[in-house]
């Protein structure tokens, strides 16, 4: 997923932060909000759930 992020929006975005964590736990959040948390949907995302949030913050 992150290199889909980083292909389709290299020249919007200034960074990516990976911070490793334990307990099943995977977050993503845009400009500090939460748009997708594994422990509360208790799967993984896909890029497409993701990919509106990012580009409604680029736009």
């Amino acid at each position: 997923m992150t290199d889909k992020i980083v292909n389709a929006f290299k020249q919007d975005i200034e960074a990516i932060t990976l911070i490793p964590s334990s307990g099943g736990r995977f977050e993503i959040t845009v400009d500090g909000e939460l748009v997708f948390s594994k422990l509360m949907e208790k799967r993984f995302p896909e890029y497409e759930e993701i990919q509106p949030h990012i580009q409604n913050r680029v736009s």
